[in-house]
């Protein structure tokens, strides 16, 4: 059952309904599982453990119903860009997490605010709704890296499948020149809870953008869900094909799961670290308010990818030195827990073109208001079912661009792993700061092309800065420190460029002179420094900060079944136990890694 927004405030008055109470009975506080974060893994791995009705699944997840804490905004497509921005000042806390990260040295020390979901469903409530699967070579180098043939695509794919109910998308209402295509044979039908399909609205801009990309050499492709990920193609979305709305793993994998006896969630509640026996046997947790909850088999940590590290550490895995500053004593150490954080950050110009984007959204609030009850509840279409993120393109940096040292490096990768990643922008991006806020009010409308390093090889830290889990962790992503990374963002950021300088786009230009950073940003290093200011967090893309390997290799966390190296009954699933962060968007690699462990589990593994 699907509840509206109102519904849902209803519902947490309404225990016989089956939902999520912050309990302390009796009998509450002994299950088989015990599930820390209830977000994009956390609720796809609870819900299918809880399948077997022979074992007690409990969920603990510090937020609430998204649909109650970023109430229209959570469930409108369009919403994602509303407190999603990098100053510190665009978040909805009754969501966000507030991370801020340390002063980044690669963006002219700015502290940037990296948007991630606090509340049931984690992060797949509040990112782009992206559904892509990475390259066959990048899960080639991840089954390598671990030891293990499973992480091949042709061995992930029907986990893949396993996570979605694909729906084509529908033409009319999407327009003729909107048509987006797709492979079916990437898709069981009917397979898995997790609604996919197209958005009924394309952005305007978009098909503008696919011309210039066209012209650049980077041409139109099928799908990104094949395994393959060169060139330019609309992207499927997380969206209920009927209602229009965000898909979450809360409404996805939650929702049918939640009414079953075995299958209790604690929300509005934190884990303050992993409880061990004497043989280093995870037997439960402790929550903030001193309550012990029993884990009979596995404690699994889905707490996301700056928050399991900190629990890691905090429950005395993790690196020696930092376990000793903080007087925490030392179970396992494992150096690598905080360090390898992977993530994409985004950069883009931006023009004034002719066509409608959302800098109109933003000026205009009676526009907002007619389009809401008329064409999202009503008609289901209009811009603001469109997830803003709605055409992307992948490339290979061309040749004799950068340093032959870059170069060698970029050589070294995979050769169907993309070095870039544009997206087609609706609005005006400028430094990712608040993208509501500082759309122009000047009359025009602005289009932008967003750029990704989906190559990087800037490598980040999380540390923890107390023993309380109540003080945020410390998060340095590290952008552009790399001095490769620089180099291929300069180059990528001309060949943005190209794409609002072709042909193809002039006569959708409202002015053929670039609004930001402008026709006065032209050298290699004017074209770096726009870069350093503007560069920003997309969100939901950090990963690795627990990362899976061979469990010989010292600075590994897990191994291939998400095991918690140096103890026992203790996973890590989610995005931080990546081996590596595929290139693109990676939430559906999130669900089939939770889908790949919940069956590992299942069969005694």
């Amino acid at each position: 059952m699907r509840l509206s927004t109102a519904l849902y405030a209803a519902a947490l008055a309404a225990p016989a309904l089956g939902t999520p109470l912050n309990v302390k009975r009796a009998g509450d506080t002994e299950f088989d599982y015990v599930v820390v974060g209830g977000g994009t893994a956390g609720l796809a791995i609870a819900a299918r453990l809880s399948e077997d009705p022979s074992v007690q699944v409990a969920v603990i997840e510090p937020g609430t119903y998204y649909q109650i804490s970023n109430m229209v905004v959570g469930e409108v497509p369009a919403g994602c860009s509303l407190f999603a921005g990098s100053d510190p000042k665009d978040t909805n806390s009754a969501v966000d997490w507030d991370i801020v990260t340390t002063p980044q040295a690669g963006a002219h020390n700015r502290s940037l605010h990296i948007a991630r979901g606090k509340c049931l469903g984690g992060s797949s409530a509040r990112h782009y709704m992206v559904y892509q699967r990475g390259d066959k070579d990048c899960y080639q180098q991840w089954a390598d890296d671990v030891g293990d043939d499973s992480y091949t695509w042709d061995k992930l794919l029907p986990y893949f499948q396993k996570s979605v109910n694909f729906t084509a998308p529908r033409s009319p209402p999407r327009a003729p020149n909107a048509t987006a295509d797709f492979n079916p044979d990437a898709f069981a039908p009917g397979a898995g809870p997790l609604r996919v399909t197209y958005t009924n609205y394309a952005s305007p801009i978009s098909s503008w953008v696919q011309k210039g990309l066209t012209e650049i050499g980077i041409l139109p492709t099928t799908d990104f869900n094949s395994g393959f990920l060169m060139g330019s193609a609309y992207a499927a979305s997380t969206i209920d094909p009927e209602t229009m709305k965000r898909e979450s793993s809360q409404t996805a994998y939650y929702e049918p799961a939640k009414n079953r006896l075995n299958f209790r969630t604690f929300i509005q509640t934190k884990v303050s670290r992993v409880v061990f026996d004497e043989g280093k046997k995870a037997t439960g947790v402790m929550l903030t308010d001193g309550q012990f909850v029993k884990a009979n088999r596995e404690v699994i940590l889905s707490a996301g990818v700056f928050q399991s590290p900190q629990i890691l550490m905090l429950s005395g895995i993790g690196p020696k030195a930092t376990l000793d500053k903080y007087n925490i004593t030392v179970i396992a150490d494992r150096p690598g827990v905080g360090q390898n954080l992977t993530d994409h950050a985004f950069f883009a110009p931006s023009y004034r073109v002719k066509v409608e984007t959302f800098t109109r959204l933003a000026a205009d609030l009676m526009y907002i208001a007619t389009q809401y009850l008329f064409s999202f509840l009503g008609s289901k279409t209009g811009p603001l079912i469109n997830p803003v993120a709605d055409f992307l393109a992948f490339e290979r940096l061309p040749k004799g661009l950068v340093s032959p040292e870059t170069q060698k490096l970029l050589d070294e990768i995979p050769a169907s792993w993309p070095h870039i990643e544009y997206t087609a922008g609706s609005g005006h991006i400028g430094n990712f700061s608040n993208r509501r806020k500082d759309q122009p009010k000047d009359g025009y409308q602005y289009g932008s092309i967003m750029v990704a390093l989906t190559a990087a090889f800037s490598r980040g830290t999380v540390d923890i800065r107390s023993a309380s889990i109540d003080d945020l962790p410390v998060v340095d992503p590290a952008y552009l420190t790399h001095p490769g990374d620089i180099e291929v963002a300069v180059q990528a950021f001309k060949r943005a460029r190209r794409v609002y300088g072709s042909d193809a786009m002039a006569d959708v230009l409202a002015d053929p002179d670039e609004y930001y950073p402008g026709v006065g940003v032209q050298t290699d290093e004017q074209i770096a420094d726009a870069i350093r200011k503007s560069i920003g967090p997309l969100g939901g893309h950090g990963s690795c900060t627990c990362r899976m390997g061979r469990v010989d290799d010292p600075n590994a966390v897990v191994d291939n079944k998400a095991r918690v190296i140096g103890v026992t009954g203790l996973r890590v699933v989610d995005a931080s136990s990546f081996a590596i962060l595929p290139p693109g968007h990676p939430q559906a690699t999130v669900y089939a890694l939770a889908e790949k462990i919940a069956d590992e589990i299942k069969n005694g593994n």
